[in-house]
């Protein structure tokens, strides 16, 4: 009777001691920051910036748990790999990132994206595949060097590769499958590389599929409404809190766009100001030609 006793209680006991949180949420005032290209900014299907994934994810940990800091300034419409890489290694990157703890990062859609020719009128995409080939063959590399230097800048960071959706919805169904397999190609390199570097993968495809009109309704242009970053927010979540945390419609805060011009102004560059800190290198030298014109690049 003793010892059938005593079973019973080690059964008890090896139930509290099983962990039962198996997400990766951080506990304790989270300090987090968006880095990569313009969904991580949070640009609108208009071209301006808003509210994005990014503002999204600050406002539900803030609603659930301390967060002590937030910022998206390392975030810019336009960026590369490489230029996520060379912000990364900027002056004005460290103070922001060695005392996060919590990092996403967009990179990688306009090393791809850049080299597809759409044509919104008539639905049809075209590309090469050997430029296409060697630039997500360069996204590997670059992310592989992004996620070693976090590993040093914020060891403590708990760090989040955001996947990519279907960008042109609206593109003839015939003329879907050849890009949407290049798009999942660059998740599986983003994944792969995640992986590789001991950090999470974040999956947004499957919110989106191939025909969400209605989360990317420029044909246009490839950037979600406020509904797709929401997607995005609660993709990260299920990640983060393993679907604990969820943004609700009634939690997305009134539009506030800016144009990019604004933003350019509130930035009053100086003399003093490092300019290839916040200006994508594809833009340098080219008087804000991507900005002017409001190229649709992510």
């Amino acid at each position: 009777m003793i010892k059938k006793q005593l079973i019973i209680l080690f059964v008890v006991m090896g139930l509290f001691l099983v962990p039962i949180q198996t997400s990766a949420q951080v506990f304790g005032p989270v300090s987090y920051v968006a880095l990569g290209d313009s969904l991580a900014a949070g640009q609108t299907p208009t071209r301006e910036i808003d509210t994005g994934y990014s503002d999204l994810i600050a406002q539900e940990i803030g609603r659930n748990q301390p967060l002590a800091f937030f910022s998206k300034d390392l975030a810019f419409p336009g960026f590369t790999t490489t230029d996520v890489l060379e912000r990364l290694q900027s002056k004005e990157a460290k103070p922001l990132l060695q005392n996060a703890n919590v990092i996403t990062i967009s990179a990688g859609a306009n090393d791809l994206l850049r080299l597809i020719q759409s044509d919104a009128k008539s639905g049809s995409l075209t590309f090469q595949q050997i430029p296409v080939d060697y630039s997500l063959n360069n996204v590997r590399k670059n992310m592989i060097n992004i996620l070693s230097d976090l590993k040093k800048i914020a060891p403590k960071a708990q760090v989040y590769v955001m996947g990519y959706y279907f960008a042109y919805p609206h593109a003839r169904d015939s003329q879907k499958a050849g890009i949407a397999q290049q798009l999942n190609r660059l998740n599986e390199i983003l994944a792969k590389v995640a992986e590789e570097a001991d950090v999470q993968f974040v999956s947004v495809d499957a919110a989106f599929g191939d025909n969400a009109t209605g989360k990317v309704p420029n044909p246009a242009d490839v950037h979600p409404n406020v509904e797709g970053y929401r997607d995005m927010a609660n993709s990260f979540f299920n990640v983060y809190a393993s679907g604990a945390m969820q943004v609700v419609k009634n939690e997305i805060p009134p539009a506030n766009p800016l144009t990019f011009e604004k933003i350019m102004q509130q930035q009053s560059l100086t003399k003093d100001t490092d300019e290839s800190a916040i200006l994508p290198s594809s833009l340098l030298g080219k008087e804000l030609l991507a900005l002017a014109e409001l190229k649709p690049l992510i």
